[in-house]
């Protein structure tokens, strides 16, 4: 496995250095690993600055990286599972699988319910001027303009 260092990191874009002869491949994955401060951080080559410098960008928060850490080039792009075995899972950027939720987490409905619809909703007393919305039945909206057919159509 090819190996590099960290020389800068300016949010998620990673810039890493190799040997002049070993620069990874566009939209290869590089690993940067490190145990003692308990970081694993998979970034993709994006480009290649000169200089012997590849800039990468980060698939996860690049909190706690330095210059200096080492970095290895898998020497292949990232890649996820497809098939049989992602179904009903869910993953990361990276392929990793997460968590599947507890079955004793209480739930919210996405959606309400129909018939929790507002039956109206004014914001001042009723008045000449104020303007209340109020839901009414689709037959009432279609006919109830006191305009000619006719002039209804342009």
């Amino acid at each position: 496995m090819n190996a590099g260092r960290v020389v800068q990191v300016i949010g998620p874009t990673v810039d890493v250095a190799f040997d002049p002869d070993k620069l990874p491949k566009i939209y290869n994955a590089i690993v940067i690993e490190d145990k003692a401060r308990d970081i694993r951080l998979t970034v993709e080559a994006a480009l290649h600055v000169g200089d012997n410098v590849v800039r990468c960008i980060a698939m996860d928060s690049t909190d706690g990286l330095v210059r200096g850490m080492s970095a290895v080039d898998t020497g292949e792009p990232i890649a996820v599972p497809v098939g049989e075995v992602g179904l009903g899972r869910i993953f990361n950027l990276t392929g990793d699988p997460r968590p599947r939720p507890s079955a004793t987490r209480s739930t919210v409905p996405r959606r309400r319910s129909p018939s929790r619809r507002p039956r109206s909703s004014c914001s001042r007393p009723a008045s000449r001027s104020s303007t209340c919305w109020r839901p009414t039945s689709a037959a009432a909206r279609s006919g109830s303009s006191a305009a000619p057919a006719s002039a209804r159509r342009s």
